[in-house]
């Protein structure tokens, strides 16, 4: 008996598009207009809320408080949730930009976890680029 191939998400997917079309004759929009979100994922945090949970984050990472891999965790989710807080707001500074490439960086040596913890203190430190209108976040 032959195996049995599943449809994947993306054929499905595309399946629904076309019998939508087909059917219902809906517009459909070039993908470069259109943005993805992932299902079930919390609401991004304000901007000035995941510039302080990525601080903290940095800060647990160089201070070594926690096994290596809760900071993994920790720093992770913390970059990912900035990356998405800077995609909600629309910033596109240095911080965020540090952020999108960091957060897909698997596995995280401990080595990049410190040098990626140093980077983010010092741009989030830096004058009127962690956080809007030049506002510092609290620690």
């Amino acid at each position: 008996m032959a195996p049995r191939l599943l449809p994947t998400a993306l054929s499905m997917a595309a399946a629904a598009c076309t019998a939508i079309v087909v059917t219902a004759g809906a517009v459909v929009l070039p993908l470069s207009s259109t943005r993805a979100a992932v299902m079930g994922a919390p609401k991004a945090l304000p901007y000035a809320d995941a510039v302080t949970r990525t601080h903290d984050a940095a800060e647990a990472v160089l201070a070594g408080a926690g096994a290596e891999s809760c900071l993994r965790g920790k720093l992770t989710n913390a970059l990912l949730g900035l990356s998405s807080s800077c995609e909600a707001t629309g910033e596109r500074n240095p911080l965020c930009q540090l952020a999108d490439k960091a957060a897909v960086v698997t596995p995280m040596s401990l080595a990049f976890m410190r040098d990626t913890a140093t980077q983010l203190l010092a741009l989030i430190d830096a004058p009127a680029v962690g956080s809007p209108q030049g506002a510092q976040p609290q620690p």
